[in-house]
């Protein structure tokens, strides 16, 4: 039987298309299921304030009578803007193995944004860089974070063959806190503090840590302005990511350094949540929260999640006091591996940070590109 796109319009068939890779990869020891609800609020419009500068669609293959494989199609109008391209993205791209499923998937989207104007497809990106974003092509025996990808191994043979080429890779590592790293962070951090006078603050409890979540928005907003695929965050979707992370943070794990008075970087680390997401299994009642509650109190693995440093400060080293003071609160908790999230391949100063540690690099994500 032919393969069959339909449209997603209703809520059924939206919840059809977030619940697809359940199936496609229940039994996997590798893949980390998200909430449900979560995803599927990313998904329309009443929830997700991206759609005030995104359109977007989404379709579901059917073959023999069943779902084989789902695709979005995004246009980050604010991005295009920016850059003066017209890239259109392909998102959340699942299918069995079957090129005519995936070639039908891949076509219907190439198809609608060719029709919106654009000249290129990218992908796989989301709404913007907090978003689902790159197809993992290396490390199918590794255990993602909770804000990093898992795929199928055969994806990148398909994709490959319908003309999709590389763009860029993000890498990813995992570093061992060994004495001599530790030691060495602790040195460059103090030297850096004394002689700039940066401050680091601490959080212990969430209210504390609320009332600068905007602020830490704000610096992201600066401190990635120049990296490929981002727009900005506006207040709107500042409002809908606190509420859709904070209340997964530990407090504990979030630090930020302050220069003459002005909060100008910071770090976020969260002991993993990853086997916890697997016993959840998209829901967190009634006891997948349970799971979660356990895991945020730190195990022997911490997800570094996101750092940013404003531009205008990056060259006094202030991220070097923000990796020690992570590192510190680490060890007093026992944990000794992190796991960084995807970086581009091009950071060589990142890169070059996280060889100094016991490190492997062992997971690879792309975004590839394809001229419609």
């Amino acid at each position: 039987m032919s393969v069959e796109i339909r449209e997603v319009f209703s809520k059924c068939d939206l919840l059809k298309f977030v619940k697809f890779p359940f199936s496609l990869y229940k039994g996997s020891k590798f893949w980390v299921p998200p909430i449900i609800n979560d995803e599927v609020k990313m998904l329309l419009p009443k929830y997700n304030p991206a759609f005030s500068h995104c359109k977007a669609k989404f379709w579901l293959a059917y073959k023999d009578g069943k779902i084989a494989g789902r695709i979005a199609a995004i246009i980050n109008e604010a991005f295009n803007e920016k850059s003066g391209e017209k890239n259109g993205r392909y998102s959340r791209l699942e299918f069995i193995n079957d090129y005519e499923v995936v070639e039908s998937l891949t076509k219907t989207a190439e198809n609608w944004l060719r029709e919106q104007g654009m000249t290129t497809i990218m992908g796989p990106l989301g709404f913007n860089n907090l978003d689902h974003q790159g197809m993992l092509i290396e490390g199918f025996d590794h255990l993602p974070s909770i804000a990093s990808e898992y795929h199928k191994p055969y994806y990148r043979e398909h994709l490959e063959k319908l003309g999709y080429e590389k763009e860029i890779d993000w890498v990813e590592f995992r570093l061992t806190l060994g004495d001599a790293a530790v030691e060495k962070a602790n040195r460059g951090a103090s030297l850096i503090q004394k002689r700039y006078g940066i401050e680091v603050v601490h959080f212990k409890k969430m209210a504390e840590l609320l009332p600068y979540s905007d602020t830490i928005f704000n610096i992201l907003n600066d401190a990635f302005s120049e990296l490929p695929f981002v727009s900005a965050f506006s207040p709107q979707m500042m409002a809908f990511y606190k509420e859709k992370y904070i209340k997964i943070l530990n407090p504990e794990f979030v630090k930020m350094v302050k220069l003459k008075g002005e909060m100008v970087g910071f770090i976020i680390g969260l002991p993993s949540l990853s086997e916890a997401m697997q016993k959840a299994n998209g829901k967190l009642f009634p006891f997948g929260f349970l799971h979660i509650l356990k895991a945020r109190k730190g195990k022997d693995v911490m997800d570094q999640l996101l750092t940013g440093v404003k531009k205008e400060v990056i060259s006094t080293g202030a991220g070097v006091i923000l990796m020690a003071e992570i590192q510190k609160q680490m060890l007093s908790k026992g944990m000794k591996f992190i796991e960084t999230t995807g970086i581009f391949e091009t950071n060589f100063n990142a890169i070059s940070n996280w060889k100094n540690y016991e490190h492997i690099q062992h997971k690879r994500k792309r975004c590839f590109r394809k001229t419609l």
